[in-house]
Order: C-alpha cells, then sequence, then structure tokens
C-alpha cells in the first residue's frame, strides 16, 4: 500500500519526501534517544502488551465494549483509535462511525453530519456542556477545537436519553476528555509531525502531548488527578475552484451567464490546551475541573478572475463579455473557551451530581480586505468555457492583461462575532427494589443561558481620482508582477494585497462607511432554555429498560436594524415555545452473544443563527431577511435494532430508524406569493409543511486472529447507511416535494487493516452521496443546488521503533477528490473545487 501511494504521487511529479525530511527531521531530535537504546528482546517482550493495549483491534474492542453497556443507542470511538486513523482532526475520525460524515472546509473535515442530516441538526457537548458556535451563522461547531490527545471517548448518541439535551435530529456528539484516574499510573506523549502539500507544494509541521498523574494530598492517596494536552498546528495549503452559484439560463437551452476562477492560499494556525482536576473524597465524593481553551487562525489570500457575458453562452461558445479581478486578504481567527466545575456524591442508594458551565467563542476578523474589485476598461471579445462542470475561462490575452483593469471598489470590513453561554444543571438518582425488578429513578434540571452577538462595520473605499490617486499609481500599487499559480486553467496576474493596504491607510476611514451593511449585519440574540426531566430504569434479567419525560422551554429574543427604501428601523422580535419529549429506551439480550434495542424518542432542533437573523433590506422589487418567528423543529424518532457481538473487535448490527419530522427549514426566494406577490426576489427562510426521513444502518467489523500467520493480523470494518426522505415545501396554493435539505442517502465506510508487534496499516474509504443544499423558488427546481458525491480514500502506517516509540506515515484523500456543487442537475455548476493530497510523517512517545 505504501508503494502504491508513493507510485501515485511519483506519478504527479512532485519531490514529497526531501520537503517531509525537511519538516521533520529538525523535530526527532526533540524526542528522548533513550528508548532507542533498549535491547530487542524487551522490544519484543513489551510491544506486544502495548500493542494490546493501543493497536488498532484493542481500540476496536474498547469502543465496542463501551457501546453494547450503553443504555442508548449510539457509536463510540476511542481516544486510542482517534491516533490509528489518517485524520486531521477529531471531526475526521468520526466519520468513521456507522452514519456519519463530514462538511468540509478547504477540503478539511470540521462539521459533523449524523444520518445524512446538516450538522445544525446535530449538537456537541464536552465533558456534558454545550459548545458554543463561533460563526455568526450556524449552530454546528467545529470538531477541530479539541486536541485529540485531550479526548478519552468520542460517541454520537443516536437516541437521546430523557436526561440528555434534547436538541438533536440526526445525533449527539458527546465527547469526554482525559483525566488522570482513567490511566493507573503516570501517563505521559508527544508526537512531531511534518506534513506537505500537494496543491500549494508547501509543508508545514505540528507538535502536541498530553500528561497524566495522580497525587496524594491532605491525608489521602492518589486522591488528586491532574490531566493537561497541548496541540499546535500550522499548516500551508490552498485550493483552486470555478464557481458560477446559480447564474444558469434554463429558459431554452442551458446557457451560461456567468463565470468566476478563485485561488485560494491558506496558512492555518490552530493551538488548544487543557486542563483536568479531579478530587475525591474519601471514596464516595469527587469534585472536578475540566477545561479547554482552542485558538484557530486563518491567515487567507483569495484571488479571483470572472466575467458577466452580453449573450449567454454554451460549452465550447463565446460571447463578449464585462470583465473582473478581485482579491480579498484577512485573518480569522476563532476562539473557543469552556470551563466545566461539578461534583458526584454517592450516599449509598442515592446519587448526587451537580455542574455549572461556561463556555465562549468568538470570531475576529479584524480590519481586513472582503474585496478589492478590477473592472475591466473595455469589454472582452470571444469569452467562454470549454465545458458546463467545470467552466474555466477561456478568452483573449487582454483578459490576462493587468493593463486591462482599473480599481473600482475596496472593501474593508471589521467583524466581531461573539457567542457565550452558562448553564447550571443538576441529577438526583435513587436506587431501589420492585419485587425481583432493580429499578433507579432518576430526576434533574437544567437552565441555559445563551447570548449571541455580532458587531460589524464595513467601509467602501472607491473614485481614487477624487482623492488626488492617479491610474498608474493605482495600477503599480496593486499587481505584484506574479502570476497566480492556478492548476485548472489560465488565470493572470496576481493582485498585491499589501499594497492596497497601504493604498487606503491614509484615507480618513469615516468619509467610506457603509452604514446599510454595516447596521444590518448587526444583532444581538438571547436563547434562554429550562428544563427538566423525570426517568426510571428498570432491568431484571436480559431486559433492560428506561421510561422517561424531558420538558424544555425556549425564551428566545432578536434585535436588529432593517432598511426599508432609505429608512431604518430598529427590529425587536421574540418567541416563546415549550416541548414535552417522552422517552422510552428497551435493551434485550437474547444471549450472550446478542441484543435487540428499541428507542421512542422525541427532539426539539431550534432554528440557526443566520435564519433567525432580525435584519432585512428592501429595495425596490428586491428584498431579503431573516425570520425571527420561524418555529423550532419537532421530531419524533423510532429505532430498532440487533448487535451480534463477535468476539474480540467483532460486532455485527443492523438498525432501522424512522423519523417524523415538523417544521423543517429551508432556504427559499417567496417572490411572487403573499405580501411579496409584486417583488422580483424575496429571500428568506420558512417552515417546511413535514417530512419523513427513514432508513438503514448496517456495521460489521472483526480481527480476524483466529487465522493463521500473518492473517491473524487483519482487521476488517465496513459500515453503511440509507436513508430517504420525504418532505413538502409551500407557501399558499403552491407546493412541491422536495428531499430534506443537507440528507445524503447513502453513507459508507469501509476499512482494512494489518497489524502486527511492529507494523499496523490502514486503508480508509469515506463515501457520501449527492445531497439537496439550497431550494430555489417553489416554482423552481432547475436553479436548485445539490452538493455532488465525494469518496475519500486515506492511508496510514506506523512502525514500532520501540515500545515508545513509534513513527507514522499518513496519506489523505489519495486519489485527489474535489468539491462539487451543481445547479438542478450534474452537469451545470455552481461551485468546483480541488485540494490535492496531503502527505504527514510523524513520530509519537507514549510512556508505558
Amino acid at each position: 500500500m505504501i508503494f502504491l501511494a508513493a507510485d501515485f504521487f511519483h506519478r504527479r511529479r512532485r519531490v514529497l519526501v526531501s520537503h517531509l525530511m525537511q519538516s521533520t527531521l529538525p523535530l526527532l531530535g526533540m524526542v528522548s534517544v533513550s528508548a532507542l537504546a533498549q535491547s530487542d528482546a524487551t522490544t519484543q517482550g513489551v510491544i506486544q502488551e502495548q500493542m494490546l493495549v493501543v493497536g488498532q483491534g484493542a481500540s476496536m474492542d474498547e469502543a465496542i465494549r463501551k457501546q453494547r453497556l450503553a443504555d442508548s443507542i449510539k457509536s463510540v470511538i476511542s481516544a486510542d483509535a482517534v491516533a490509528q486513523l489518517p485524520d486531521e482532526n477529531i471531526a475526521e475520525a468520526v466519520q468513521r462511525l456507522p452514519g456519519v460524515s463530514v462538511e468540509r472546509d478547504q477540503g478539511e473535515g470540521r462539521f459533523v453530519s449524523v444520518r445524512g442530516l446538516g450538522p445544525d441538526l446535530n449538537s456537541v457537548q464536552i465533558n456534558g456542556t454545550t459548545i458554543p458556535s463561533p460563526n455568526s451563522d450556524t449552530r454546528a461547531v467545529a470538531l477541530d477545537v479539541l486536541p485529540s490527545e485531550l479526548v478519552e471517548t468520542l460517541s454520537v448518541v443516536k437516541a437521546v436519553t430523557p436526561d440528555m439535551d434534547a436538541n438533536s435530529l440526526g445525533g449527539s456528539i458527546a465527547v469526554e476528555s482525559l483525566t488522570a484516574f482513567d490511566r493507573d499510573n503516570t501517563f505521559y506523549t508527544f508526537s512531531t509531525e511534518g506534513n506537505y502539500d500537494d496543491n500549494k507544494e508547501e509543508y508545514s509541521g505540528k507538535l502536541s502531548g498530553a500528561f497524566s498523574n495522580q497525587f496524594s494530598i491532605l491525608g489521602g492517596e492518589n486522591n488528586l488527578g491532574v490531566a493537561l494536552a497541548f496541540s499546535w498546528q500550522e499548516r500551508d495549503f490552498g485550493s483552486d475552484n470555478v464557481e458560477i452559484g446559480g447564474a444558469w439560463d434554463f429558459d431554452e437551452a442551458a446557457a451560461l451567464e456567468e463565470s468566476e476562477m478563485r485561488d485560494y492560499t491558506i496558512t492555518r494556525e490552530r493551538s488548544g490546551a487543557g486542563l483536568n482536576l479531579d478530587y475525591k473524597f474519601n471514596g464516595n465524593a469527587q469534585m472536578y475541573l475540566r477545561t479547554l481553551y482552542s485558538e484557530f487562525t486563518d491567515t487567507e489570500t483569495r484571488e479571483a478572475a470572472g466575467v458577466e457575458f452580453a449573450d449567454a453562452v454554451t460549452s465550447g461558445s463565446s460571447s463578449e463579455a464585462e470583465g473582473w479581478r478581485e482579491v480579498k486578504d484577512r485573518e480569522e481567527t476563532q476562539k473557543i473557551e469552556s470551563y466545566v466545575f461539578g461534583g458526584d456524591w454517592d450516599l449509598d442508594t442515592w446519587r448526587l451530581s451537580a455542574q455549572l458551565g461556561f463556555s465562549e467563542s468568538s470570531e475576529d476578523t479584524p480590519n481586513h480586505i472582503a474585496g478589492a474589485v478590477f473592472e475591466g476598461t473595455d469589454v472582452f471579445a470571444d469569452m467562454g468555457v470549454r465545458s458546463y462542470s467545470r467552466p474555466v475561462l477561456v478568452g483573449p490575452e487582454a483578459f490576462y492583461d493587468a493593463s486591462q483593469f482599473e480599481l473600482a471598489e475596496v472593501e474593508w470590513t471589521d467583524q466581531l462575532t461573539t457567542d457565550q453561554e452558562t448553564n447550571l444543571k443538576f441529577d438526583i438518582s435513587h436506587d431501589y427494589q420492585i419485587g425481583s425488578i432493580d429499578a433507579t429513578i432518576k430526576g434533574g434540571a437544567k437552565r441555559s443561558e445563551r447570548e449571541k452577538d455580532n458587531n460589524t462595520n464595513v467601509y467602501k473605499y472607491e473614485d481614487f481620482a477624487d482623492f488626488g490617486i492617479a491610474d498608474d499609481q493605482l495600477l503599480m500599487t496593486a499587481y505584484s508582477g506574479a502570476q497566480v499559480d492556478y492548476s485548472l486553467g489560465a488565470f493572470g496576474p496576481s493582485i498585491n494585497a499589501a499594497g492596497l493596504r497601504g493604498l487606503i491607510s491614509g484615507l480618513q476611514a469615516e468619509e467610506f462607511w457603509d452604514e446599510e451593511e454595516s447596521r444590518i449585519e448587526d444583532f444581538v440574540m438571547n436563547e434562554d432554555i429550562t428544563a427538566a426531566y423525570l426517568m426510571n430504569t428498570f432491568e431484571r434479567g436480559a431486559m433492560h429498560a428506561i421510561v422517561g419525560l424531558r420538558y424544555e422551554a425556549t425564551e428566545f429574543k432578536a434585535r436588529g436594524t432593517g432598511l426599508n427604501g432609505d429608512d431604518y428601523e430598529s427590529i425587536s422580535a421574540g418567541n416563546d415555545y415549550d416541548h414535552w419529549l417522552p422517552g422510552v429506551h428497551v435493551r434485550y439480550e437474547l444471549n450472550d452473544d446478542t441484543q435487540f434495542r428499541f428507542a421512542f424518542t422525541n427532539t426539539v432542533v431550534r432554528p440557526s443563527f443566520e435564519q433567525l437573523a432580525p435584519g432585512f433590506v428592501i429595495d425596490g422589487e428586491e428584498a431579503s431577511f431573516g425570520n425571527p418567528e420561524l418555529e423550532a423543529l419537532e421530531s419524533v424518532n423510532w429505532d430498532l435494532g440487533v448487535e451480534r457481538y463477535l468476539g474480540r473487535a467483532g460486532v455485527i448490527s443492523a438498525f432501522v430508524f424512522y423519523k417524523e419530522i415538523d417544521n423543517f427549514i429551508y432556504a427559499t426566494d417567496i417572490a411572487g406569493t403573499g405580501a411579496w406577490v409584486d417583488f422580483d426576489q424575496a429571500e428568506t427562510f420558512a417552515n417546511g409543511n413535514s417530512a419523513d426521513l427513514y432508513g438503514l444502518e448496517l456495521a460489521w467489523s472483526q480481527q480476524l486472529s483466529h487465522l493463521s500467520t500473518p492473517w491473524n493480523g487483519l482487521l476488517l470494518a465496513a459500515n453503511l447507511t440509507l436513508s430517504d426522505s420525504d418532505a413538502s415545501i409551500g407557501n399558499g396554493g403552491d407546493s412541491r416535494d422536495i428531499d430534506m435539505p443537507y440528507m445524503s442517502d447513502t453513507v459508507a465506510n469501509a476499512m482494512l487493516g494489518w497489524e502486527n508487534n511492529k507494523l499496523s496499516l490502514r486503508l480508509s474509504a469515506n463515501f457520501k452521496s449527492e445531497y439537496l443544499q439550497e431550494v430555489a423558488g417553489l416554482d423552481d427546481a432547475a436553479h436548485d443546488l445539490y452538493v455532488d458525491e465525494q469518496t475519500f480514500i486515506d492511508f496510514t502506517a506506523h512502525y514500532f521503533v520501540t515500545p515508545q516509540l513509534n513513527i507514522n506515515l499518513e496519506v489523505q484523500n489519495i486519489t485527489d477528490e474535489a468539491y462539487y456543487v451543481y445547479t438542478g442537475s450534474r452537469g451545470f455548476n455552481a461551485q468546483y473545487e480541488e485540494y490535492g493530497p496531503t502527505v504527514k510523517l510523524g513520530i509519537t512517545f507514549v510512556s508505558m
């Protein structure tokens, strides 16, 4: 497998090994060389023990054991398994679980989808507290915020119990971090890594580590646990893109109205740290503190070149066109911090737990070029594209000549989004018996208060001649003389963003403030949730059952500004609602190796912040606005399945699921209907009537240890989720049927692994079918946007030099899978983006 990967890159004529050695060798010296001096006999004896603990088979076996004993229906991945996978972050690791896939940002997995449903329809909890999203428009949390070294278990709960937050339609992603009491002895690990990005031919590095130990204080024995972890990574990469959005004319033969090429160059720096403290009192009580800090900075330059055709073109034809060039240059920093303080008390048959959590996230994009636009001084003749799916522009030499463009506008933006949540909860339970039935009654309450705030200031610099800046000065300032490195075709000159920054720095910013965009984008939203639940667990023989009821009351308020013509209007909107959410879970052990599961649950998902945004703009016959009065999604969920355990690291399972969803939300254009009957455009969000989602989830994994050498090192795993939906949207008398937005009807994973005492190999594949991303008008299905299917193939290899030291090689996106969005039918581009493969070489040291 390694040689196949190497041959692939050789054929692409990339000198990978030299780059990897340059980025990795300086870091290798940081690892203790004492481990290398151990005798081979000692190595062989201890590696066997170590592989049993942290090898692929052991990791799979541990996860299966936790899944088997769980009260709810869930899939689990252990911390050791994360290290075995060729994944950039935890989001990419969790996609290996049945029914799970990820949404990618610049080719890197960040947001998690469960059973084909979009990231906004799932929740993320770390150590029992909800993590707010730093993004201004979404509830979805990027799972790359947490250093993998701090993770003890990562699970996806697909049928929540009454004592869990009900804010998940697809699933609830639960992360439990490492504590010192998870390890018997002093534990520490250190990793260093170099990686190479094939698209931009750049290399970069990563450092991470973790430590945990138990201490004896105040007369106790090993009663204080301390665990900490850190992670730092800098990654230089990029992508090549071509997109047109919905600029298609389908009135007669399909024809293209405009197209734009984009080139991204990105430096992504990710750092994170966590400190966990645990203190035990007399064996029956424990206090704990869980902390997390993560900082994620993208420095991005986006070059763009596009045209608007005078006459819509077909593939291979040409037309006169107005052209433009644009650069976006910004540094964006996302921060997430979380603090959870709590305790557990065990008083014979009574147990009490309480927890106070505070989390804050932010996205800060300080003064930056949101878009500097250069317009062609004349129309360009004979502009066209070669294909519909990748409409890279083809034109005369003048289109690639910097002197044919002049600076029209520089949009300068300063934006800060903050999101805070404070929550307090307690739970109390009591064990008792009813005849021969063991029972536990449990109840609790939770109060969550959340505030999301977005503040934007936009400045638009234009009419430069009025400020004494001549065209030749603009030209010399704006272009660096270099050509854009664009793999899809000819692009033209690179714009000098630093020169533009210097150009506008001497101008008075207040003279260029754009009041409309600055005020309309600002908002403050408050969302407070009061919850309580009561549930009873019954266990008798092979039967384990939970019956319970949860209540959640939501208070929502939003403040913002709207613009109607020339008049600004202050907006205050609110929406209060509550839900009663019953649930039943049954687990029945047919025999020692087989068990059935059944769940009936009710869940509720609040609209995203983009959908709830109070701001609006009404300009003549065009309007765009959020909808603060949207109703929450309500779902009645049924799950039924069987699990058959096959020995070490072995399980085969099958589940069927059905979800009856009310009030699902979609983006739409409601022009021509209701109050917007005279409008040409009225873009907003609306509640759909109802939707039914149903599917089948199959999973199998097994270590073939019963075979003879070397086949006893084989590990196989595969899972497949098939789902379908029936959804209806409408307004008044108009309606049509659609698929649920963001729902992939097929999600699949396959893994082929092999390991022995010295070597561990793993080849993984992840597939996600196409899905509906955005709904156009009710009568305009041809302009609906779909994300095309994707298959990612990755490879990893670990070689254990000593019991503590291993060298690893990882190759991601071996087949250079692209991201493709199409309009209506697969042949009509909305966005196409290539990332290229990534290769990583690293070493890891782990204490024994």
